[in-house]
């Protein structure tokens, strides 16, 4: 059991891609005459944030103090982002509007709690230097409310290394723990973060190494920490759990998950809830052990779904009675 008495009044703050995810939930009972696919009769739709904004809103779940730095496109969609922040009630925040972009969005179609399609549309160029300006202005001017600072890095554009190289020199000057969760190989624009957190399939594109076995997985830890001379490596690895190599020892944390819905969004509640209970002075092994029960809950729902404190607390007594 997780008892947290009085949480922390410090803020942790996302910056990134921030993008919607727009679900399509619909009954898919006929072939379609015209061709060889499935007619999804639609039922409801939703839009909630994706990206750097499932971090932010896993984060508001735990009730962290949040703020979040992104950038959008001059569009629909930032009317989408915009209201969607306000009902989580995130005060600080500052989504730049950039015109020579479109807002991210992935459009995903569910039936029967299984996705059929995704689609994407988005714009992948880096931003130019008046918004990277703004974003990092913002950064600097709440500097001193911010303990830990989340960078979701989803290769849209927002995040290009030398902007990542002043977010980084920004936080070491300022002493606030860096966590990246990064889709780019190239890690070692992350130099001197603190926390790397890939998946197993992200760290061996980015180490080139084959992860099989206890041996390769260390090996790769070893060399991401080489790249970005990092403090601690964390590897989600799926079924498996999560890897935690810190000072050159590695250990794993099995997996908690019981039933797997939907895995969208999973790596976005694991960083939130590492930083959440960083935040709140776990340790690093404890934080690792909270975030795959956080994990295990936010994968039996479907969507870009996330954990509360009171539903990890009771997913965590199941489990030990299950195993008692």
């Amino acid at each position: 059991m997780y008892n947290f008495e009085s949480l922390s009044s410090d803020c942790v703050y996302v910056i990134g891609d921030i993008m919607i995810d727009h679900y399509i939930y619909g009954n898919c009972e006929r072939i379609s005459p015209e061709a060889p696919v499935q007619i999804v009769d639609v039922q409801k739709e939703e839009h909630t944030l994706g990206g750097a904004g499932n971090v932010a809103k896993n984060l508001v779940a735990f009730e962290v103090n949040t703020g979040i730095i992104s950038v959008c496109g001059q569009d629909s969609g930032s009317e989408v982002i915009a209201k969607a922040l306000r009902e989580l009630k995130i005060a600080d925040q500052k989504i730049v509007v950039d015109g020579t972009r479109s807002t991210t969005i992935k459009t995903r179609v569910v039936s029967n709690k299984h996705q059929l399609l995704r689609l994407d549309k988005e714009t992948r160029h880096y931003i130019d230097n008046d918004i990277a300006s703004q974003m990092l202005d913002t950064l600097k001017s709440q500097i001193n409310k911010i303990k830990i600072l989340i960078i979701s890095d989803y290769c849209k554009g927002v995040l290009s290394g030398s902007v990542i190289s002043s977010i980084i020199n920004i936080c070491r000057e300022n002493k606030i723990i860096t966590i990246v969760d990064s889709k780019d190989p190239e890690l070692a624009k992350y130099i001197n973060a603190d926390i790397i957190k890939p998946n197993r399939k992200e760290a061996s594109i980015a180490t080139g190494i084959k992860i099989i076995d206890d041996k390769t997985l260390t090996e790769a830890c070893e060399k991401i920490v080489e790249t970005t001379n990092c403090k601690t490596v964390i590897i989600t690895l799926s079924e498996e759990g999560m890897a935690v190599f810190n000072q050159g020892k590695l250990l794993k944390i099995p997996t908690k998950a019981i039933d797997i819905f939907d895995v969208t969004g999973a790596g976005d509640t694991v960083v939130a809830a590492i930083a959440f209970a960083l935040l709140n002075n776990l340790s690093l092994i404890e934080a690792c052990d909270f975030a795959n029960h956080a994990a295990a809950v936010v994968v039996a729902k479907v969507g870009s779904a996330t954990a509360t404190l009171k539903e990890i607390n009771s997913f965590y007594a199941n489990n030990k009675l299950l195993a008692g």
